[in-house]
């Protein structure tokens, strides 16, 4: 098991958090609790850059569900950027592709 490691950071229209590892049952909890405590104002964008992201299960994608809620409670927006191929697949596969913005990478969806 590859530990997850979350890095977050300010950009001039939101937040980007970096998930690196395995977003799994043993550690989507780290996600659910770091993204209230990020500051979120009405109009910024909550990115969540999944390019170093090794593993996602069930948890995982609920975890990315509940960081949507608590985005667009704070009447922020999410994104996810650079979506694993395994992961996109399952996006897909339930529909979220159409609830999730997805982007190639960070940059484009700080730019969007």
């Amino acid at each position: 098991m590859n530990p997850l490691d979350l890095t977050a950071r300010d950009t001039p229209n939101g937040r980007v958090v970096e998930v690196i590892g395995e977003l799994d049952f043993d550690t989507s909890a780290a996600l659910r609790d770091l993204v209230p405590t990020l500051p979120l104002e009405r109009g910024q964008c909550l990115i969540l850059d999944l390019a170093r992201m090794e593993f996602c299960d069930s948890s995982g994608i609920s975890a990315l569900i509940a960081a949507r809620n608590h985005a667009h409670s704070a009447g922020a927006d999410i994104a996810l950027a650079a979506v694993p191929a395994h992961t996109l697949r399952v996006l897909r596969v339930i529909g979220l592709d159409q609830v999730f913005p997805l982007h190639p990478d960070t940059d484009s969806a700080i730019g969007a």
